[in-house]
């Protein structure tokens, strides 16, 4: 097996991630047509895990408002034209396939923003992952009640952070 690397996520990508996102979040269901309608209004921020032939993971993030959490499992419709931030939607990445891939794909994002004149990337941080996005540069945000009631949807202890891309 090849090293894992991170490329452009296509269309016929998508029963694998489907797939992946089924095993690695069964508590946090989202339809296909959720992940290929961020394959289609942002590109760019959408991309596999892969080594050699397998699909090990992917990656979906696109441009947004802070403090607003897409829901989940949600259709967005159309990207905000005042996006201020870059939503990290999804990592997700097979056991087997971790160790430090995260940084990559968190380092391709950053990228995205700079040449949006992007300063901030967000998520919502699910089951135990928090230290991994806190390792990666990401500060949890204090909720108010509005914000709040959408972390539930994302399960027990989902926290929402930020990264500030100008500090790095």
């Amino acid at each position: 097996m090849s090293k894992p690397h991170w490329r452009p996520l296509r269309i016929s990508d998508l029963p694998a991630i489907s797939a992946i996102a089924t095993r690695i979040h069964p508590d946090l269901p989202e339809r296909p047509e959720v992940f290929a309608e961020k394959l289609r209004l942002y590109p760019d921020g959408c991309c596999v895990l892969v080594s050699g032939d397998a699909i090990g993971g992917y990656a979906l993030a696109h441009p947004w408002t802070q403090h607003r959490i897409p829901q989940l499992d949600g259709l967005l419709e159309r990207l905000p034209e005042d996006a201020d931030c870059i939503y990290v939607h999804d990592v997700a990445v097979l056991p087997e396939f971790r160790g430090g891939i995260a940084r990559d794909y968190v380092a391709t994002v950053e990228a995205l923003a700079r040449a949006s004149n992007i300063t901030t990337l967000a998520l919502v941080s699910v089951y135990a992952t928090r230290p991994l996005w806190e390792r990666l540069g990401f500060r949890p945000v204090a909720t108010d009640a509005e914000l709040y009631a959408k972390l539930a949807s994302y399960g027990e202890n989902a926290t929402y952070m930020l990264r500030d891309v100008r500090a790095t």
